[in-house]
């Protein structure tokens, strides 16, 4: 099974290159072979992520997420947690 390549120029800040050079050395892989490992675990984890929210879209209870919110009581805020 043959895949079909695409070529593209990518622009980015020159310590980031430098950054993903180290890192596709120190990984024993071209910078070409890291950049598309990365892209394709991002798209994983989106893609992975969109499908957990699918399945639990409408799942949701109004009312209850409502009279949480609403709720009195609670933990006062600890030192140093205060808004100004």
């Amino acid at each position: 099974m043959t895949s079909r390549l695409s070529t593209f120029s990518l622009r980015m800040p020159n310590s980031l290159k430098a950054a993903v050079e180290r890192m596709a050395a120190a990984d024993g892989t071209s910078m070409n072979q890291f950049l598309v490992m990365a892209a394709a675990e991002k798209l994983s984890a989106i893609q992975t992520a969109e499908a957990y929210i699918s399945a639990l879209r409408g799942q949701g209870d109004r009312e209850a997420a409502l009279a949480f919110l609403s709720r009195s009581g609670g933990e006062a805020p600890r030192s140093g947690d205060e808004q100004p």
